[in-house]
């Protein structure tokens, strides 16, 4: 027979009545048994009087009867085939389905000292779904006038408001509140229905309990709309078989669905794995082949030293103090710190191309943030509504820039503070909040430095550019790069980082050339990595 995916497939296939391989689904999951199962002595067709089967039928479809026996076709009802010796039959004729209550919760009378178990969905989250005791308890006195709703053990309880589906079995007589309906097999069924079987039937039972609920605020059904759910009556034997089968492969399905979880979360961060790994390939120098007729990067660096000592020259920036130099000599890299050469390999976090050099972020770009006194004696006194906007940490999210600005300056206390105005294409970083969150401005207006960020300004002359923005940017969301960057973050209520630490982040700088190349690389496999 040919089953559905749509109620309990499980229950079918692990019942088959022959000696061959069978898939188990539940849910998502797909686990393959064997089974064996002989012929029990009887069928259910005795046990079920007002459902005939399509091989009683001249059109070959089920039916059901009611009223004064009138036949109602069914099929559309039906949610699998079955096998010959199993029946149909109505939830609501098999069980009688009592809904909880709550008692008057501000009634001392209903709860103090209460000795009667009453069941709710925290006990399913506090022990699973067997149940041997109860958080709460009610008082004979609320259940005066509910004692119908005191429900025996083994009774499989089944939520049918909000958290639809939930479901659990008492080994112990409760009460529940109104979100379960307890599921009690009548006294004529009891001899030829298991209430463990019950219970690993209505594991199936969501899908459809949903497609049935009212749409209200939340899912609702109704103990009528629960009574009318088909369920398959099936010998005894058959169904004490089926439970163990289940309970025997379940150890098993649960490994599977461990594993499955972990592959769906592989599967969702493998993009951005992806990314950071050609990342780290490129300011490796791996992703792209190293031209011989590149300018080296010595030669680049060089330039970059005549530029910044031309802007110290004019005033436009201050000379750094602690400015060092990095060198190869005898296949290993030294930093010479004023009359002071040291090597520095174990600081270096990998190899680069020989003609890359190495150097510190300081050395080659003009990194500060807005000043404590330049807030409090030029900018807090003069918020306006409009002109030049403030930058603040908030306006850099998730490598974008937020052109959302909460604040604005005059123009001229803007042009006063040049140091830290942003007037040309520069990274903006937090360095309080989310460290290595580093986004690019373009330069296309004027704005200011606020609060909690930094600007990385590279030492570029006017009409070329010796070192690429985009390179850097992409190198600081490297995995290496991201480590030399937070390395010496501040454990606080925030993470912080002193512009000194960003100044002295140590970064490999290919030849312009191939800067170029690792970008235009980077942003060919970034659209097809998007794609994923």
């Amino acid at each position: 027979m040919v089953t559905q995916t749509v109620a309990c497939p499980l229950l079918h296939n692990l019942s088959e009545q022959t000696n061959c391989g069978q898939v188990v689904q539940i849910g998502r999951l797909r686990f393959v048994v064997k089974q064996a199962v002989c012929l029990d002595s009887y069928t259910t067709k005795h046990l079920v009087r007002d459902t005939l089967r399509p091989d009683e039928t001249a059109d070959n479809l089920p039916y059901e009867k009611v009223g004064n026996n009138e036949l109602v076709c069914i099929a559309d009802e039906v949610p699998f085939d079955i096998p010959d010796s199993w029946e149909w039959i109505r939830l609501g004729e098999l069980c009688d389905i009592i809904n909880g209550f709550t008692p008057l919760k501000t009634n001392p009378d209903f709860w103090s000292n209460g000795t009667i178990p009453w069941f709710t969905i925290d006990d399913v989250h506090s022990q699973g779904r067997r149940i041997t005791f109860t958080n709460k308890h009610i008082t004979t006195n609320a259940l005066s006038k509910n004692s119908n709703r005191l429900l025996p053990s083994n009774t499989v309880l089944l939520c049918c408001t909000a958290s639809v589906g939930e479901y659990a079995i008492t080994e112990i007589p409760l009460t529940t509140n109104q979100q379960f309906n307890g599921l009690v097999i009548k006294e004529y069924y009891k001899e030829y229905y298991s209430p463990e079987f019950l219970f690993e039937l209505v594991q199936t039972f969501k899908d459809r309990l949903i497609n049935v609920a009212g749409k209200t605020t939340f899912n609702f059904v109704s103990v009528k709309k629960l009574g009318k759910l088909l369920i398959p009556i099936l010998p005894l034997k058959e169904q004490e078989r089926i439970t163990i089968k289940i309970r025997s492969v379940m150890p098993e399905v649960k490994k599977y669905s461990a594993k499955e979880i972990e592959i769906d979360e592989l599967n969702i961060q493998f993009p951005n794995l992806l990314k950071k790994s050609i990342l780290q390939e490129a300011v490796q120098g791996k992703l792209v082949p190293q031209d011989p007729n590149d300018e080296p990067a010595s030669v680049l660096l060089e330039r970059i030293r005549a530029e910044k000592q031309a802007l110290v020259k004019a005033g436009k920036i201050k000379k750094d103090k602690h400015e060092s130099v990095i060198f190869r000599r005898d296949n290993s890299h030294y930093e010479k710190r004023g009359s002071e050469e040291v090597c520095i390999d174990e600081e270096l976090p990998f190899e680069i191309p020989r003609n890359w050099e190495w150097c510190y972020l300081g050395d080659v770009a003009f990194v500060t943030k807005l000043a404590g006194f330049e807030y409090t004696k030029y900018i807090a006194p003069n918020l306006t509504d409009t002109g030049i906007p403030l930058f603040k940490g908030k306006n850099v999210q998730k490598g974008k820039l937020v052109f959302n600005f909460e604040g604005y300056i005059p123009e001229y206390i803007s042009d006063e503070l040049s140091r830290s105005q942003i007037s040309k294409k520069c990274l903006l970083t937090p360095y309080v909040g989310t460290i290595g969150n580093i986004a690019i401005f373009d330069g296309s207006f004027k704005a200011h430095l606020g609060s909690n960020v930094g600007k990385i300004e590279l030492i570029n002359p006017v009409d070329r550019t010796y070192l690429s923005e985009e390179y850097v940017l992409n190198y600081l969301r490297s995995a290496a790069g991201y480590l030399q960057l937070t390395k010496h973050k501040k454990a606080t209520a925030q993470e912080s980082i002193s512009i000194d630490a960003i100044r002295n982040v140590i970064i490999p700088i290919p030849p312009t050339n191939e800067q170029n190349r690792i970008i235009n690389i980077l942003e060919g496999l970034e659209r097809k990595v998007h794609a994923l």
